[in-house]
């Protein structure tokens, strides 16, 4: 296989293996700190609602970070550009296990920065190393997702106890080492400059944009609120924090499931209508079911995982499906990721809010059933086969 961003061939499992440990990068430092939350307040004194801006914070990075990704690529470089977002990654997560109030948040916030370029820049990479095979390549992207992403629930609170929260937290840099090492092997880009390219207002004026958009930012409002608040739910309906814990890491595990068989199948349709609204309604019924029988959380949290990271998935490949070129891909995926992350931002602490107004989290999962048929609803126009008409 040769990587079209670059002028020589570049080995097939460099490529592949480039591809899964970026994406192995991109969920696991933001979601391992959801089951040390009460650890981090109990430590560094911090209130509940500095603890939620500790959540809500890295989207907000996300969102930023999302209208400069583009530019970077078209100035630096596909290759390059996500090389520095490795390394912003990993130096994030040594500064947030400093120790203190201040390195924790800068941390959370450097690490949002690099998450934020590989975010925009993934379908990009997927269009451009992979053309012939973009619903198989996303789909590995999902799986490494969500299997690092569930050891990193599953393990954090395990290594905090045993290794102190600092090192609990810090051990998750081993995967950005791990994909740096990768993307060394790449061969230099050369002739990369036009990754993304200039849509001007065109794709802002663009219905499909919009869908797409809003597909995948109902869809990160939704996964980030349950991220967040998840481990509090299921204490709530008597879990012990262990139990959360675990639970927690069951929907990351649950996500990476997937990308085991969605490529296959998206290939045996025209369009992809069907499976976004499924996918969308999968997480209407897990939190219905967490509403109204907690009981079966198990159930539960691993459907909504399944959907959710379905819905990822195939917002990745829509902004591949339905663009003309990587650039386009990268320039839709940045419009996409700025407002979806923006709209996600407020998802933890909207959530956390009619918590405290009515004193159960019954409101929280109603408003959720609401955002998820409005997904649906997304879904079915973005699914339908056809390509934006922009520049």
């Amino acid at each position: 296989m040769v990587s079209n961003s670059q002028s020589q061939p570049v080995n097939p499992w460099v490529l592949y293996g480039g591809l899964v440990l970026m994406a192995a990068c991109l969920r696991a430092p933001v979601t391992g700190v959801g089951p040390l939350i009460g650890t981090l307040q109990l430590e560094l004194g911090l209130s509940a609602s500095t603890a939620g801006l500790l959540t809500t914070l890295p989207l907000l990075m996300f969102s930023a970070g999302s209208l400069c990704a583009a530019a970077m690529a078209r100035r630096w470089g596909l290759r390059a550009t996500i090389f520095g977002a490795l390394l912003a990654i990993a130096a994030g997560i040594l500064l947030r296990s400093a120790g203190s109030v201040v390195a924790l948040f800068a941390g959370t916030a450097v690490i949002g920065a690099g998450i934020a370029l590989g975010n925009v820049l993934l379908p990009s990479l997927v269009k451009s190393d992979f053309p012939q095979n973009v619903s198989r390549a996303t789909s590995l992207s999902g799986i490494s997702m969500g299997t690092v992403g569930a050891l990193a629930s599953v393990c954090v609170v395990p290594l905090a106890m045993w290794l102190g929260w600092q090192l609990g937290l810090a051990a998750i840099v081993l995967v950005p080492l791990a994909a740096i090492g990768v993307w060394s092997l790449r061969a230099a880009p050369r002739g990369a400059a036009n990754t993304a390219e200039r849509t001007g207002g065109a794709l802002w004026r663009s219905p499909l944009a919009w869908q797409i958009t809003l597909y995948m930012g109902f869809n990160s409002l939704m996964f980030y609120s349950m991220a967040s608040w998840l481990p509090a739910i299921l204490a709530d309906a008597g879990f012990s924090p262990v139990a959360a814990g675990t639970l927690h890491g069951e929907m990351q595990l649950a996500s990476a499931l997937p990308g085991l068989f969605l490529g296959p199948v998206i290939a045996r349709f025209s369009d992809q209508k069907l499976m976004a609204v499924l996918m969308a309604l999968l997480m209407t019924g897990a939190l219905l079911g967490l509403l109204v029988h907690p009981e079966w959380a198990a159930l539960w949290v691993a459907v909504f995982g399944f959907g959710s990271s379905g819905c990822f998935l195939l917002a990745i490949m829509f902004m591949a499906f339905r663009t003309h070129s990587s650039g386009q891909a990268a320039s839709l995926s940045g419009m996409a990721q700025f407002l979806g992350y923006l709209l996600a931002a407020s998802g933890p602490t909207l959530a956390g809010g009619l918590q405290e107004r009515w004193g159960s989290w019954q409101a929280p999962l109603l408003a959720g059933i609401a955002v998820t048929l409005l997904m649906a609803i997304c879904g079915a126009l973005a699914g339908r086969d056809r390509k934006m008409a922009i520049g």
